[in-house]
Parts: structure tokens; sequence; C-alpha cells
């Protein structure tokens, strides 16, 4: 194996866009897996990374590579590892403080992927786990969905909403979600049961008594969503500000949880005005979640949604296309190393 690979990286916040350099192939831990990277997706934090928009969560060291999901091929693995082996086909979310999956290669902890399930090719693998993942926790975990509950799921034609609706529907939700008209049939078919064209139509004055807000857009509508959510539902937001709850679970520093609270106090009214609770969900990686997504590919009940697959070599326009807003599902990269399938 060479020493040597390409990789995406940012040298500081607010750079345009990342640069392909060469840099030393990762080692890994004891309980580490190495992975050629076969294909990795583009999610819009890596674009808030890149921004420093994540600087009061995350701290990094530069230069960094970016990236934060991927599909690949185990190469070696540590000495503590028993559950992969070299050859298997594996996909994941890495820590948010091992980011680095637009890279030829990948240093992994072994928790935090799952065999892709034979269905799916890396592209489409590599579509699914922070999306995946994100959605799952919101709507089970946080949410604890049950059959006959109402949920909406703001952006369903994006790459959460296109996952997002699949699982809901899957936990027995009625679900509505807002999309533009030439979407319709895409988040019909996924299952969602009301679609709401966004340029054309208030959702606050169509939908009433919801249990549930998955919201995924922040700021004014992510405020709109408490005045059509019953009392003691909740609104979920993966794009809003982090509350105090948040900031005290996640084990923020005294000064960065008063920072918190005096930022989200327009939420704080809200909740209280209305009876929502409110919570900042930050996905966590988790292999055997993965393991239970894979399942349901497996079972037929959750497809991957794709807008484009671009080559590694493209990640400039890739992120351009990101930052438009118009995918339909997710924006893949191709990684010239990737093993055939």
């Amino acid at each position: 194996m060479n020493q040597v690979m390409k990789a995406a990286m940012i040298s500081a916040y607010k750079q345009t866009s990342p640069e392909i350099l060469e840099v030393p192939i990762p080692e890994p831990q004891a309980t580490d897996v190495l992975v050629q990277v076969a294909a990795a997706s583009i999610n819009p934090i890596d674009l808030k990374t890149m921004e420093g928009g994540l600087k009061m969560l995350l701290r990094y060291d530069f230069p960094l590579i970016l990236g934060s999901d991927f599909a690949g091929t185990v190469v070696t693995v540590g000495a503590a590892v028993k559950d992969f082996k070299p050859g298997d086909r594996v996909f994941g979310r890495v820590q948010k403080n091992r980011i680095g999956t637009f890279a030829e290669y990948l240093a992994v902890t072994q928790g935090d992927i799952a065999l892709i399930p034979a269905p799916l090719s890396f592209t489409e693998a590599a579509a699914l786990p922070l999306v995946g993942l994100t959605s799952y926790q919101a709507l089970k975990e946080v949410m604890q969905i049950k059959p006959g509950d109402k949920v909406l799921i703001q952006a369903g034609s994006g790459g959460i909403g296109t996952v997002a609706i699949q699982i809901a529907k899957e936990l027995g939700a009625f679900v509505a979600t807002t999309t533009s008209s030439r979407n319709f049939e895409l988040v019909k078919q996924l299952g969602a049961d009301l679609v709401i064209d966004y340029r054309q139509q208030d959702f606050t004055e169509i939908l009433s008594d919801y249990d549930y807000v998955f919201d995924t857009q922040g700021g004014t509508i992510l405020e709109k969503a408490f005045t059509i959510v019953k009392p003691g539902g909740q609104v979920v937001s993966i794009t809003g500000l982090p509350n105090t709850r948040f900031a005290k679970t996640y084990g923020l520093p005294r000064w960065k949880a008063l920072a918190i609270r005096l930022a989200s106090h327009r939420l704080n009214r809200l909740e209280k005005k209305t009876g929502v609770r409110y919570e900042f969900l930050f996905m966590r990686p988790d292999g055997r979640q993965l393991a239970q997504l894979a399942e349901m590919v497996t079972a037929g009940k959750l497809q991957p949604v794709i807008d484009r697959t671009l080559p590694f070599s493209e990640i400039k326009e890739a992120f351009a296309y990101s930052a438009s807003g118009r995918a339909r599902g997710k924006i893949i990269l191709q990684m010239k190393a990737a093993p055939s399938e």
C-alpha cells in the first residue's frame, strides 16, 4: 500500500472550498479499522464546519480533512477488533472529533460502523449513515413516535427528509412534509400522507394539533413550528439553536451554556408560551443503529435517495451544488481509489 493518500482539506475556517492534497495514510488504533473509502456523502454539516459555524460546539485543528460519513472496504483491523475483518464492506458515520471521510483511506472506531446490506452498492450505502442516524434518533429516540402520531417533516425532498419520511412511516406515523411542487411525486412515493408546497402555501394555515415537528430549516420556520404542535408535543431541530438542556447534556462549560441560554431566549419563550418541548439534536455515531437501518434496507422498508454522484476530483462542484439547496436526496463523492463492486 502507498503510504500517502489524497484527501480534501481546509487550512482555515471560511475557506471557499476544500483542496485535494496528499497526506499520510492514517494508522489505525487497537479498536479501529482502516477502510479504503469507496464513496462519501456531502452533508450540510460539512459546509457549516468549513464556515466555522460549529466552533461553539466543536474544536478542530488545521489542516482539517472534511467529511462525516462513508462506505468502503476494510483493509486492516486493530488488535482489539473482533467483529470485522479485511474485505468486509462497511459504512458508517465517524465521531465528530475524527471527521475526515473525504479521503482515500480512513481510520474509524469499530463501534461506529456496520456491514453494508447486500442490496446496496457503495454509493447507495454512503448516502445513509448521517441522515439515517439523525432521522432514527430524532423520530424513535427523542420523539418516540408510535402508530397514529402526526409528524411534520420539513424539507421532505432533502437528504434528511427523504430518509425521515420512510422511517416515520415505518413507525406508523401520519406524515406531512414540505417541498416544492416538482418534488411532490417523490415524497409521496416515499410515503408522505400530506404534501405542502412551501412556495405557495403556509404550513401553519394548513396543519394543527400535530404531535411532533422534525425541523431541518431553523430560523423563522422553526419558530412557526410551535404554532401547529399541541401542548405536550415536541419540536426537534437539527438546525436551530442549541438550548440550555442541550448544553447541560453535552457537558459544555458554564460560559458556553450561558451564551447558548442568551442566544436561544426566543425559543425558550416559545416553549413556555405553547407548552411544546423544544429539543436540539446533535446526532451521534452508532454502529448498532446502523445495523438496524441495514435491516430495514434488506426488508425493503428503506431506500436511499441520491441526487447525483460526482468524482472526488469534482468536490468543489459538489460543495457548490450542496450549498445551492436544490439537491433531491444526497450528493455522493465517488473516490478515485474505490475498489470495484
